[in-house]
């Protein structure tokens, strides 16, 4: 993340969400679910403190979660689950190309081409 974008605290275990990558708030306004009027507001959680949201990502990278729940994936309709796995892992590894390319990529440029459309359309 840019230096002005660190400092954000999980709000689930309360440790400092260090990397973009494991940002489970820039992957909802990278994948469209977070207005970039809001992003400032937002409530900031580690990726992995959101087993729920985090279990669609299929990322070699990123580590499998299990869902001990009615919210886990496999009791979920499987079209719901395979659009949701599509998006969340392309906006995971946006989040990726994002960290790699480091402070050189401005925030506006986050959003997956389809989000970046709704914004710019204003909803």
């Amino acid at each position: 993340m840019a230096k002005c974008e660190k400092g954000y605290l999980c709000a689930v275990c309360g440790k400092e969400v260090e990397d973009l990558i494991d940002s489970e708030l820039y992957l909802r306004y990278t994948v469209g679910w977070l207005d970039p009027e809001k992003l400032h507001v937002a409530p900031e959680r580690h990726l992995m403190c959101n087993p729920a949201l985090a279990q669609f990502i299929n990322d070699e990278r990123f580590s499998e979660l299990k869902v001990p729940s009615e919210a886990d994936k496999q009791q979920l309709d499987a079209e719901f689950v395979a659009k949701r796995t599509e998006l969340l892992t392309r906006g995971y590894r946006r989040l990726v190309e994002l960290q790699q390319a480091g402070e050189s990529v401005s925030i506006t440029d986050y959003p997956l081409p389809e989000a970046a459309a709704r914004y710019r359309l204003g909803g």
